[in-house]
């Protein structure tokens, strides 16, 4: 423990503002990174649609898997703080990696793998920060978890504007320069302030600084990397791996089951249910940043008119900013809608939430369908601003439930193992979205105009009628999600069930 007097101690908000600070800023680096990606590879590096989505299925898959191992890193090794500030150096250096890998090719594989291990490093640790900060407080948890997701949303939303923007004008090297930087600025900040944040953290992180636990745990991320990097450049390594993650989180979930108590057996099957629903609705997500990102290149008007005047021009990789935008306009919204219907005894279950968003989902390609069908030149930008409005919305009503389920529905002895293997089939999930995207991948020169949305048919048909399917498969399951709740409320008694706020938005990174 800190050997300041009370007096002298940071306040909460103080401890809390250092960690807000950086995750801004790390969010601002790794969305911006993300907005240029697809662009960057498919006009800069040539890759074809059908390499750059393979070769994203495995980058953004792996990014969502190592949290797992930076948070037992940080819990068990080295403590979180420290954890947190070593995966923010490696993203600093793998962004300037990639800014150098149009001119060393070799460099690209290794700054991407760099990148994901950095991310695994910084995520779960920075998460758990607040909660040490927090901890014993609940009202106040929940307040700045919300904060702090809102931070997420406000540094993608900047970024996103911006690295597009710079990539066009100045070059790529420039956008992923300034993803580096913008880690810099947030780093700056915190060992300015590091005097507020240095009481937080876990036991491992109050004792003088040891060399051992570091270099574990440098030496783990180096190992990390070097593996990333291997399945990363190998699309065959990535799906043998992709496997053995599925069957691997099958055999664990079985495990725990049937390990598990009658008593906690209703609410795990509630809880796979619901984080298998959350995974699917991942596959559609994952097209915001594969094949809605190309169709916006080659087939939308990125010019915003009202009555002929034209209000902004968005370039391809701008659209994604949509996304963090709708979220932070419709999750307050969401939150009061949340509190009228509790108030009146109306509460939608996690369930019906998950049937809505997919509903929203469904409709949103829906409309990408009609429009890249019916177009006789470009596609309007505003049928990109509902499309993403939609499938934003549906984000919080689904994938955004995810900290919800784990909390409501799983036994605290396991709900650490849990939140890792929902994260686990997240990466899984955005593994297959990418790939889903290659059914519209262009061969060949690519097309533009209406030759082009003509390409993106199919795939937002199909992704339509199975957006269908699943909602009305969701629908279906209502009545035993209801029997599982009831059986889950009656087996562990409705005291013993926390409470847990509805919803709050999560970035996949969430």
């Amino acid at each position: 423990m800190s050997s300041l007097p009370s007096s002298a101690l940071p306040t909460r908000r103080q401890s809390f503002s250092v960690v807000f600070a950086i995750e801004l800023w790390e969010r601002f680096g790794y969305y911006g990174m993300q907005a240029v990606l697809t662009l960057y590879l498919v006009q800069r590096l040539g890759l074809s649609d059908v390499a750059a989505n393979v070769m994203i299925a495995a980058f953004v898959g792996l990014t969502y898997i190592t949290p797992v191992l930076g948070g037992y890193a940080g819990d068990r090794i080295l403590g979180p703080r420290r954890t947190m500030l070593m995966g923010a150096f490696a993203l600093i250096f793998g962004y300037a990696a990639l800014a150098l890998a149009d001119q060393h090719r070799p460099l690209l594989f290794f700054a991407m793998a760099l990148i994901s291990a950095g991310n695994g490093l910084f995520k779960p640790n920075a998460a758990n920060l607040v909660r040490r900060i927090y901890e014993g407080d609940d009202a106040a948890l929940d307040a700045a978890f919300t904060i702090y997701y809102m931070s997420v949303n406000v540094g993608s939303t900047v970024s996103m504007l911006i690295t597009p923007l710079l990539q066009d004008r100045y070059g790529p090297a420039s956008a992923f320069l300034t993803c580096s930087g913008g880690l810099v600025v947030g780093l700056l900040y915190y060992f300015w302030r590091r005097q507020w944040i240095h009481h937080a953290g876990s036991a491992l992180d109050q004792g003088p600084f040891q060399m051992r636990p570091f270099l574990i745990v440098l030496g783990g991320f180096v190992l990390t990397v070097l593996v990333l990097t291997g399945i990363i450049a190998s699309p065959g390594i990535a799906r043998l791996c992709v496997w053995a993650a599925s069957i691997a989180i099958v055999i664990l979930w079985g495990r725990l089951y049937f390990r598990s108590g009658t008593q906690a057996r209703p609410g795990l099957r509630l809880t796979f249910l619901l984080c298998l629903e959350s995974m699917a609705y991942l596959i559609f997500y994952q097209q915001m940043m594969t094949s809605l990102t190309l169709f916006a290149l080659r087939a939308v008007d990125g010019d915003l008119r009202i009555g002929g005047v034209t209000l902004v021009h968005l370039s391809a990789g701008q659209f994604q900013a949509l996304n963090p935008i709708w979220i932070m306009l419709a999750s307050p919204v969401l939150a009061a809608l949340y509190n009228r219907l509790a108030a009146q005894g109306r509460d939608l279950s996690l369930a019906h939430k998950m049937v809505l968003g997919f509903g929203l989902v469904t409709l949103g390609f829906f409309i990408w369908w009609i429009a890249a069908s019916h177009t006789q030149d470009l596609v309007s930008a505003w049928v990109m601003v509902l499309g993403y409005g939609l499938i934003s919305i549906a984000e919080l009503l689904t994938m955004a439930l995810g900290l919800a389920i784990i909390a409501r529905y799983t036994a605290a002895e396991s709900s650490g193992f849990m939140m890792g293997s929902l994260y686990l089939v997240w990466g899984i999930a955005m593994y297959v979205g990418s790939l889903v995207a290659n059914f519209a991948a262009s061969t060949g020169e690519p097309a533009s105009g209406a030759a082009a949305a003509a390409l993106y048919v199919p795939l937002f048909r199909d992704l339509f009628i199975a957006g269908l399917i699943l909602t009305g498969l969701l629908v279906c399951l209502l009545p035993l999600a209801k029997r599982w709740d009831r059986e889950h409320m009656a087996a562990m008694g409705a005291s013993a069930i926390p409470g847990v706020p509805p919803a709050m938005p999560l970035e996949v990174e969430d």
